[in-house]
């Protein structure tokens, strides 16, 4: 079990590393003037979410779910699975942003994207707390 829960840390850390860089990466595209920069955004950020954030994504739920086959269940776990629900539709949100990129039907300004980034910290540091405190 152990190894099994090796892992899941493992592709938490990766998924939450591409969590934060994402849409840092989209700041950086809303700013960019010219096509260079613009289609090297899109081929940075289509090659994070297909290479890294979606097969971590997919890794932190095959081994939290084999994880959950040992039983650990309680109150703190519903919470923590809200929020990885949460967190997986904020994931959504940047495959659905990096289309409206690829596509140049991109509406927001790098402000957006800045306050965008700093959302799944909102999830992240509960997450954390939830795992090693246990409060209820």
């Amino acid at each position: 079990m152990l190894w099994i829960k090796a892992f899941h840390i493992i592709f938490v850390i990766t998924w939450f590393a591409a969590i934060f860089y994402l849409p840092r990466l989209f700041v950086y595209h809303a700013m960019a003037e010219d096509e260079v920069s613009n289609e090297r955004f899109k081929t940075m950020e289509r090659k994070l979410y297909n290479g890294i954030m979606t097969p971590s994504a997919i890794g932190v739920l095959v081994f939290g779910f084999w994880l959950l086959s040992y039983g650990f269940w309680g109150n703190w776990m519903m919470a923590k699975l809200a929020l990885v629900v949460v967190t997986l539709i904020y994931h959504g949100w940047c495959g659905y942003t990096i289309k409206q990129f690829h596509n140049d039907q991109n509406t927001h300004t790098h402000r957006y994207y800045r306050f965008m980034n700093e959302l799944p910290v909102f999830t992240m540091i509960p997450i954390v707390i939830l795992v090693v405190v246990k409060p209820f």
